[in-house]
């Protein structure tokens, strides 16, 4: 556990270590984080420049133009720490200034504006040395304001900077404790952090995709989303004005069943929404309760979760919306497109259990309401009983008494739809019968998953798998 220091005494202990020099150039929000620094004392010592290039000419002269005139985004960030960092190396002699760790630090945002409606975000980052002539690394991370004052959030963003240059020099070799550390002296209902991105030859060791998980699990942001190359993404830059078809599941391990559900869901989805697959954002959801579903999560099982989806091409976004209606709210925040959701007879049924919506005061009409918006559509994938080997689907699954019309409503709109064209092969399938197979090593789960799926569970022994024992073992 860190000691937790005010901005402060953490501006201090930088300007008081010898070792560290770097510079500042702060966008959009005046010199916020600097201004600790010079505030601190001892200044001199650690900073070589600051600077705030705010016209966008001046800003353009200097780092280039942006494309689109886009001047609040991670490309801008990394050309400002780049470029500040190569002024350094140029005009400051390593000969003269021995044992030095150089850094640039640098921010670029836009804050609330004067109607409100705009709440700001922008991108903050640091590129820093551990030792001196090594290669630099760099922490970069995108937020959101939630105060509804300039003022406020400038001071926000100076605190949220003092804490990353601490956290970079301080907590490089504990990536946990220095995102943990950012919201020192910040409150966590006036700032989301949703992106994170580590690299450098310090944080080789490091997956990013581990990173997201704790921005939700400390509740720093509601979700996070990466490619299938493990790419920590913006979540506006993912969803912004795209039709978004989504799939919530536990994935352990990913079956056939996920995939004809989501093939085929698509499909019905991209003909109700007359549109093609490069205007749809297709994305797996795992949720934080669920990852908890055994206890504390466990990042083991978590990564191979992901691994899997990541290795069949999905986006996958981690999130902790226990309930559907605040997914297809958080969707809506992004887009006005058309938004689907696939799901499993028993999952509809849990939609429709009024004990998840009794803290909303307007119950489960109000969920409903959000749940249903813009025309969002359930498409439904049957379910076989085992016992009873009766199928369900929307014209014979029971709701409660009470709900029935109300059921009967969504259906009669086709707000929830059947997945027609599902492989009646694959209903016989069950995930927790899959997983009991593979820890007790029982053969036969393995063409009940995607293809090159049970290779990479056997290879790396994921989800308690071990080779069988053969006889000669015991000989």
């Amino acid at each position: 556990m860190y000691q937790k220091l005010t901005p402060k005494q953490k501006a201090l202990t930088i300007n008081l270590d010898p070792t560290i020099y770097g510079t500042f150039a702060e966008i959009g929000a005046g010199q916020e984080t600097v201004r600790h620094f010079f505030r601190a004392g001892g200044a001199s010592g650690t900073i070589a420049k600051a600077m705030s290039a705010y016209d966008k000419d001046f800003s353009d002269a200097i780092y280039g133009k942006e494309a689109k005139n886009r001047y609040v985004t991670q490309n801008r960030l990394r050309k400002m720490l780049r470029y500040e960092v190569a002024l350094i190396e140029e005009r400051i002699s390593r000969e003269n200034n021995p044992n030095r760790k150089f850094f640039s630090y640098a921010n670029t945002v836009t804050t609330i504006n004067f109607d409100k409606t705009l709440k700001g975000h922008g991108w903050v980052g640091i590129r820093f040395q551990t030792k001196e002539n090594e290669d630099y690394n760099e922490i970069v991370i995108h937020v959101k304001f939630k105060e509804n004052d300039a003022t406020l959030q400038q001071e926000t963003l100076g605190n949220l900077g003092v804490n990353l240059i601490f956290g970079a020099f301080h907590y490089y070799d504990n990536p946990r404790n220095l995102i943990e550390s950012l919201y020192d002296d910040i409150a966590k209902d006036g700032l989301e952090i949703d992106m994170i991105d580590f690299s450098g030859p310090a944080f080789d060791y490091v997956d990013n995709r581990l990173m997201s998980l704790q921005l939700v699990k400390h509740g720093m942001t509601d979700a996070v989303i990466f490619n299938s190359q493990g790419s920590n993404m913006l979540p506006a830059d993912v969803l912004y004005k795209k039709n978004i078809f989504a799939v919530r599941g536990s994935f352990r391990p990913v079956t056939k069943v996920n995939i004809d559900m989501l093939k085929n869901g698509l499909e019905m989805f991209q003909k109700d929404a007359i549109c093609t697959h490069e205007e749809t954002e297709v994305l797996i959801e795992i949720t934080i309760s669920n990852l908890r579903a055994d206890g504390d999560i466990d990042e083991r099982d978590f990564m191979d979760r992901v691994d899997i989806l990541g290795k069949l091409g999905y986006t996958v976004i981690i999130s902790n919306f226990s309930e559907y209606y605040r997914l297809i709210d958080y969707f809506a925040s992004y887009t006005s497109g058309d938004i689907g959701v696939a799901m499993g007879v028993n999952n509809l049924l849990m939609v429709f259990d009024e004990k998840y919506y009794k803290d909303l005061s307007g119950g489960i009409l109000e969920a409903f309401g959000k749940f249903f918006r813009n025309g969002m559509r359930v498409y439904l994938y049957p379910y076989k009983d085992p016992e009873t080997h009766e199928l369900l689907d929307s014209s014979n699954l029971k709701v409660e008494e009470n709900l029935k019309e109300l059921y009967k409503y969504f259906k009669h709109n086709n707000r929830i739809v059947d997945i027609t064209n599902h492989n009646p092969e694959f209903l016989e399938i069950y995930s927790r019968e899959i997983l009991r197979k593979i820890a007790c090593c029982v053969k036969g789960w393995e063409n009940q998953v995607p293809e090159g799926v049970a290779e990479m569970i056997k290879e790396r022994g994921m989800f308690g798998y071990k080779e069988e024992l053969s006889f000669k073992q015991f000989s």
